[in-house]
């Protein structure tokens, strides 16, 4: 199995180092320093850096860190992204060194962003589209494209996937979920959890698939008892994703 770290930066941030046999992939590239500090303690040597989207807080830091390594992005958002070396489409399935990758198209947050999953190594890496607890905010896109999106992620990634999101937003996230759903008890215990985590200053990245299916009200918005709690009985799911997205923009 491939050696992950997770690599805080900025104020929320994350990007992740995924290192195996000589080959060590960047996922994102928000901040430089951080991103150095980490290869240089590890001692890996950077060798790809796949970019999810063109937000400068995913981007910014690319020819900071970059040095000899291949930049791989989303052909649907290319023009917005300086530097990339190679773009990829929905569906693709590539290897780099000895790990495989294949894209999932998931726009939403924004029009053309990749989501990565590594299979063999059960993990997969989601930016700004699935947060643990949460989604991304509809950017460029609407309500039933960021559903679909979601969607798509719950059924290409299998329960046990490690998933990796692009920012810490989960406690926020966790308090949003237990507020809107007040009766359910898994989102209760996890918001303990979560709160516990934060309160010792840990990491709550990653998140797994089976987590995301039982405690995020967004990757539920077709379960009957979310509809139910939000006084939406029988609605279609795009409607009640829309109400719990807005209710989530305007909380804090």
């Amino acid at each position: 199995m491939a050696d992950v770290r997770l690599i805080p930066c900025l104020s929320d941030n994350y990007a992740v180092l995924v290192h195996k046999d000589g080959e060590t992939i960047l996922v994102d590239a928000p901040e430089a320093a951080p991103i150095k500090a980490a290869l240089d303690e590890t001692g890996w040597t950077l060798t790809t850096i796949l970019v999810t989207h063109h937000h400068s807080d995913h981007v910014q830091a690319i020819g900071e860190v970059k040095g000899s390594a291949t930049v791989i992005g989303p052909a649907a958002e290319a023009d917005r992204i300086k530097g990339l070396d190679r773009t990829i489409k929905d569906g693709e399935t590539f290897t780099l060194g000895p790990i495989s990758v294949t894209a999932i198209a998931t726009p939403g947050h924004t029009s053309g962003p990749l989501s990565y999953h590594l299979p063999q190594e059960g993990i997969a890496f989601t930016a700004d589209t699935l947060f643990a607890m949460g989604c991304g905010r509809l950017f460029e896109g609407d309500a039933a494209t960021m559903w679909a999106s979601l969607k798509a992620l719950r059924t290409a990634l299998p329960d046990e996937t490690a998933i990796y999101c692009g920012h810490e937003y989960t406690l926020t996230n966790a308090r949003y979920a237990a507020e809107t759903l007040p009766d359910d008890a898994a989102i209760a215990e996890r918001l303990a959890v979560v709160r516990a985590a934060r309160d010792r200053l840990e990491p709550t990245v990653p998140t797994t698939m089976a987590a995301e299916k039982a405690t995020n009200p967004f990757m539920r918005a077709d379960d009957p008892a979310v509809a139910l709690a939000l006084g939406m009985e029988g609605a279609d799911p795009v409607d009640v994703f829309a109400r719990l997205r807005k209710g989530r923009d305007g909380f804090s």
